[in-house]
């Protein structure tokens, strides 16, 4: 089961406060129980946050695919690099490498794309020319995990 973040639990209050007022006035010339009206009131928060988080979680599930871009510019930075893929498609990340001794860029990076935009990102930015370089864009390649092929040694805790 999923918890609801802050922001849903903010709303589902206000919505609550908002459906015991509604309640208040339509049965106003009933005499019931203020806690019998709140829970009316959460009772129909509960209902519209159900129909709200059920239509937002069909835009959430959409599949992404890395590309590795090679022969960048070294002076390109992740938002020219996400506007030149943002032509083909949705962009949802973009990745620059730095030298971790200079923080001067690679040449390299990658770009997670909608996977239906990502094969037509490749076709049309392979070999094309980008501030006087020639991109190499391909699918990027799994990274491997290391941790998995290799054995840790336990720490003795004794000691």
């Amino acid at each position: 089961m999923k918890l609801p973040d802050q922001k849903s639990f903010i709303f589902s209050v206000i919505l609550a406060v908002v459906g015991f007022v509604v309640v208040k006035f339509v049965f106003g010339s009933l005499a019931l129980d203020p806690a019998l009206l709140f829970g009316a009131g959460l009772l129909i928060g509960g209902i519209v946050i159900a129909a709200i988080s059920s239509e937002g979680a069909e835009e959430v599930e959409v599949k992404t695919k890395t590309l590795y871009v090679g022969n960048l510019p070294y002076r390109a930075n992740e938002g020219v690099v996400r506007a030149l893929f943002e032509e083909q498609g949705k962009v949802f990340n973009v990745r620059l490498l730095k030298d971790k001794n200079t923080g001067k860029r690679r040449g390299f990076g990658f770009v997670e794309m909608a996977q239906a935009d990502a094969d037509n990102a490749i076709t049309k930015l392979n070999d094309s020319e980008f501030q006087q370089r020639t991109l190499k864009v391909r699918e990027a390649k799994q990274k491997q995990d290391e941790d998995a092929n290799s054995i840790r040694p336990e720490l003795d805790q004794s000691a």
